[in-house]
Order: structure tokens, then sequence, then C-alpha cells
């Protein structure tokens, strides 16, 4: 059954506690607290201060701010008047079917480069090694005014956000066809055909059946609360969404994680498939720092460190997750590039764990888009 990610804060600290502690500790905690209800929905999202037309997607000198989805229709790059250290993404939402349902998603990246410049998304190459793994999720696009349908949502044993492209062609104008089941019943009765496309997306879920992203009405820390500013506004088909700062030059929106255990913690739904993303090179390597200079990173010190931007060959939104601990934290700086992260982890000055030190040797994936490349503002 799908769920909404709502759950009590969790400080900055204590969320590299846990990680040192182990993830045993925090179910254990998790399956004796009481359920949280959930919050009272906000009336509206904060308006960030940044309009932005449809923009061209391409890489931004350091200079500059380069919008790299098309459908981002506002944004601010810092605080407009909360606490927590991030700015705001407003995305326009598209409608789909899940088992009759209605479901809303954002679009963020595609493995085609031709499809990517007509849609106005991020082209990641990588993402063709997705026909190498198992379970991707499908994303059915019916002719006609039919609204697509999507085989799984949050949830769901083998959700992602990765989603397989499949053009259905209905014979039929008196179907209604608003479920997987319903699409491949019609196929086999000839009423329709398929054809899979050489194409994956990255179609982030916003809100699902009894369940979606949650809201973070505090608006203080990074990971507790929720991704949203405020619940999507369905009337006008936008979400508003935290924007982070990330090195060199990123800013990027967090919505799902291959981690179970970590999922929760993080406020977001659980992929399990994107994992095999990491295996079979589908992932970009991403730092995290759990020590060191203070800063807007998920724990609390300075903004995470990735290989690439995004538009480059080599970037993917999926970034397998490392995290890094100064040995001696009095020598801590701001670092701003992997090949500073490399130098250091190979001379012993930093500590590497994959994933967090908990899971270490076993990392995990996180999907981590990034709509926006802008200088970044971080100087600790």
């Amino acid at each position: 059954m799908s769920k909404q990610f709502v759950h009590t804060a969790l400080s900055r600290r204590q969320f590299l506690t846990w990680s040192m502690a182990g993830s045993s500790a925090l179910l254990l905690a998790a399956c004796a607290a009481p359920t949280p209800s959930a919050p009272p929905k906000p009336t509206s999202a904060p308006t960030p201060t940044t309009a932005v037309a449809p923009p061209p997607v391409a890489a931004a000198t350091e200079d500059e701010v380069t919008v790299m989805v098309r459908d981002v229709l506002e944004y601010s790059l810092e605080p407009q008047g909360w606490a927590g250290p991030y700015g705001s993404v407003t995305f326009r939402l598209h409608e789909v079917r899940h088992n009759g349902a209605p479901v809303y998603h954002i679009r963020t990246d595609a493995s085609d480069p031709q499809f990517a410049e007509e849609v106005g998304l991020v082209y990641v190459p990588l993402l063709n090694v997705a026909q190498t793994i198992e379970n991707v999720n499908k994303y059915y696009v019916l002719n006609g005014d039919r609204l697509p349908v999507i085989s799984m949502i949050p949830g769901d044993a083998n959700y992602s956000s990765l989603f397989h492209m499949i053009d259905v062609t209905v014979n039929d104008d008196s179907l209604t066809l608003d479920s997987e089941a319903a699409v491949l019943q019609a196929v086999q009765d000839g009423a329709a055909t398929l054809e899979a496309r050489p194409l994956y997306v990255n179609y982030p879920l916003i809100k699902w059946t009894d369940g979606g992203l949650s809201v973070d009405l505090e608006l203080k820390e990074v990971l507790p609360g929720g991704q949203l500013f405020a619940e999507p506004d369905l009337d006008a088909m936008t979400v508003t969404m935290k924007l982070h700062q990330c090195f060199p030059g990123s800013r990027y929106i967090l919505t799902d994680t291959s981690s179970d255990p970590m999922a929760p913690m993080m406020s977001i739904p659980a992929s399990i498939p994107t994992q095999q993303l990491k295996e079979k090179g589908g992932a970009d390597e991403i730092w995290v720092f759990g020590n060191g200079i203070p800063g807007p990173g998920v724990m609390g010190f300075q903004p995470a460190v990735f290989d690439n931007k995004a538009g480059q060959p080599a970037w993917s939104p999926f970034w397998d997750h490392y995290t890094l601990v100064w040995k001696d934290e009095s020598k801590a700086r701001v670092l701003r590039s992997s090949a500073e992260i490399r130098e250091l982890v190979a001379s012993g000055e930093l500590e590497q764990f994959n994933g967090v030190p908990d899971s270490h040797p076993n990392g995990f994936v996180v999907n981590c888009p990034a709509p926006i490349l802008a200088p970044n503002t971080f100087e600790g």
C-alpha cells in the first residue's frame, strides 16, 4: 500500500550519528514511536523571486545560471524568508493514470538526445543501461486524447521513477484504458498494439494514490519534513520543491532512493530497482560530508560534490552515494571538486564510506535531478 512520507524531525547531527550507530536502531525506534499524523496543508507555496522563460538546454559558464529543464517555471537560488539553507524551484506537473486513479509527476531527464531536446529535458546517455536491468517501471503513451498509464507507484515493491517509454496504438475508441492491466488486455484482445521505444526517462512521482511527497511545514532542515514547500497545486498543475546547492555549479532536487532503510530518513520513497544503475554503470558518484565545515549539506556540513554537471556525457541524476569524514576535523576546508576528494582520500586525510558508514562497503543510489546550473555561493 502506498503512503505519504511524513515523519518527525531529525537533526543533521542525528543523521550522521544514526549512520554510524546502525540502521537497526532507527528501525526499532520507528516501530516503537507513534505514527505521526499528516500535517495540515499549507494554503500556498512561497513565491520564488525569479521568473524563467523556456530556456536553452546548454551548459552554463561559472558566472551564469542555466535552466536545464523546460518544465521549470520559477526558481530562487537562495532562501526567500525561510530558515532552511536551500532555494526553491517550481515545476509543471503532468498527469497520468495508475489503476484508474490520477497520479502526478515531474519530468527531468531522458536517455535519447532528440526526445530530450524536443521536450526540454537533460540528456543522460547513461540511462540507456536501463535496458539491461530488471523491473523498470513502464510508461504507456496512448494515442488520441487518452492520458498515459504507468505500471507502478511508490509502495509497489519494484517502483522507481525510471520509466521505459512504450507507445500504445488503440484501435477501439470505446475502450477506457486507465491501467496497465486494461492496456495489456486490449493488446491480448487485438484492440491495441504496443511498440517499446529505446527510450528511458526520469519522471519522479509527486502525488499518487493515497500518498505523495511530504510537505515540510517548518522549512528549517534539509531532509526532515519533506522536499515540498506546499501540497501540489492541481488546478495550476504546479509543485514547488526544495532546491539544494552542490559543487560544481549545480542545484538539485531529491526524489527517491534505492535504499529502503534510508528512504524514511530522507522523507522520500524507495525505488529499489535503481540500485542496478550503480552496479551496471548508470550512476554518477557524489560525496556528502559527515563532518568538517558547517554548511547546507544534508548532514549539516559543506555542500556535496559530484563528478559531472548535468548535461555532460558522464552525468547521471542517479547518484552513487558516498560519505566523507575528515580524520582530523581541525584540518577541514571547503572542497569543490572530485579531483580534490580523490587526492585527499588517497592521502588518508579523508575517510570514504560507500553509502553511509553503517552501509559500507555496500552503497546505495539517490535520485537527485539537477534542473539548474548556477554558480556556487557557499564559501565556508
